[in-house]
């Protein structure tokens, strides 16, 4: 996905002492679609290696529409793309063409520098159909952020659930709650969806420094607050957390140990300023590489 500058997301405190602070998404449209956008924003840049979230959708496009999010680039970060519904066609730079379908995790590592593009497959785009889901970036060590590029398609059989405190789990990538994920990481992390049934609890994992969990749908409730669709908490550190829903709830959980600071210039993440300066004039000048089979457009620089 691409970023572009929006007004800041709405941050607030919290009186419940596990909660170090509210972020509520701001709706905001890209490629036709709209999104709420909930990291970054200037009272949190990241959670772990976390340092963008876009909830896409929910969103039903009439018969002869669909995504179009022509070719563009990244450095120094992974994209993680879930799903709920839908389906999104992923091209990239390395000749990677394939499907992204719901419960399946996308992992595409930038590093040094990819291009690549997502729109709705030709097929869907002859009936109505929906699509929702989250897409994450997640900043890359520093040691690693001139990496070599990749890509990593994980299916959905790959993430078999979990059963806790009536929840669901599917622990995405890194560990939470006794499960690893298949998905290879470079950094400590958890990154789980979760659906709490009516009356479920769920605790949050304590033993990370930087730990949040995002309502996708229905509400949660955490103390005394109560929380709905499009609400991230971020909780204290060392204190222990826990969730519940009246009604039932889908989560997204995300953390992890801190990397320090990462500077972020459109789609471009790095430790160093001279880093994205170099892939925005690159980028400018048509230095990437472009996309097998969808050569005919780009996403300009803004």
């Amino acid at each position: 996905m691409t970023w572009m500058p929006t007004e800041e997301p709405r941050c607030e405190g919290a009186k419940e002492r596990a909660i170090e602070l509210i972020v509520e998404g701001r709706a905001v449209e890209l490629a036709g679609m709209p999104v709420r956008r909930v990291l970054p924003t200037r009272a949190r840049r990241m959670v772990g290696p976390f340092v963008f979230l876009d909830h896409m959708g929910p969103v039903e496009f009439p018969a002869g529409h669909g995504l179009d999010v022509a070719p563009h680039p990244h450095i120094g970060l992974s994209t993680v793309t879930y799903l709920f519904e839908g389906e999104i066609f992923h091209r990239d730079s390395l000749g990677t063409a394939l499907p992204i379908r719901p419960g399946a995790v996308n992992w595409m590592t930038a590093g040094r520098g990819i291009v690549h593009s997502e729109r709705t497959p030709p097929e869907l785009r002859a009936a109505p159909h929906a699509l929702n889901g989250i897409q994450l970036w997640v900043a890359l060590p520093e040691a690693d952020e001139a990496m070599e590029p990749s890509f990593v398609h994980h299916p959905a059989s790959d993430f078999p659930p979990v059963s806790l405190g009536g929840a669901e789990l599917r622990v995405l990538a890194g560990e939470a709650y006794g499960v690893t994920s298949p998905v290879a990481v470079r950094s400590p992390m958890f990154y789980v969806d979760a659906i709490l049934a009516p009356g479920g609890h769920l605790p949050m994992p304590d033993d990370y420094e930087e730990r949040a969990v995002y309502v996708a749908s229905g509400e949660i409730a955490c103390g005394e607050g109560r929380f709905g669709v499009g609400t991230m908490l971020v909780f204290a550190r060392g204190e222990h957390a826990a969730i519940t829903s009246e009604r039932g709830a889908r989560v997204m959980l995300l953390g992890g140990a801190p990397l320090g600071p990462r500077h972020i210039t459109w789609n471009f993440v790095s430790s160093q300023k001279e880093t994205i300066e170099r892939a925005v004039r690159d980028w400018r000048e048509d230095r990437f590489p472009r996309v097998p089979g969808d050569e005919l457009e780009r996403v300009p620089m803004p």
